[in-house]
């Protein structure tokens, strides 16, 4: 199994597809890191050679701010948000949606689900 920066990549998946294992690659950057390195994208990830797979690692290490590094980057960027007391930090504290959805309804993921009235989590009365 091939490994890029502490990451296995999946070895009989398309190289475009099992690059988006990797956390901060998503399917167009990965298309984007193909094409400057001449790298088929239909190639199979365990049919690539050992420079192909040096000059891959070497490119995505050098250019691009991935897995802990970005985890690092966007917890920072929060914390501070919080820390200023901006607007979209109190939301972060709150664990409320940040980016101006509505909350009367559908905002259950971000708040875990909870059911606030009185008949949206009602049990179905079994009749005798």
């Amino acid at each position: 199994m091939p490994r890029i920066s502490g990451v296995n990549i999946p070895e009989e998946k398309r190289i475009e597809v099992a690059l988006t294992y990797i956390y901060g690659i998503g399917k167009s950057l990965s298309q984007r890191i193909l094409d400057n390195l001449n790298i088929d994208k239909n190639l199979k990830a365990n049919k690539l050679s050992f420079d192909q797979l040096n000059s891959l690692k070497k490119e995505i290490e050098k250019n691009y701010k991935i897995e802990g590094e970005l985890r690092h980057e966007i917890i920072s960027n929060i914390k501070r948000l919080k820390e200023t007391g901006t607007y979209r930090g109190l939301r972060h504290s709150k664990n409320l949606p940040v980016r101006g959805q509505q909350t009367r309804t559908n905002s259950r993921t971000v708040r875990g689900n909870i059911r606030r009235t009185m008949g949206s989590g009602k049990r179905t009365v079994e009749k005798t």
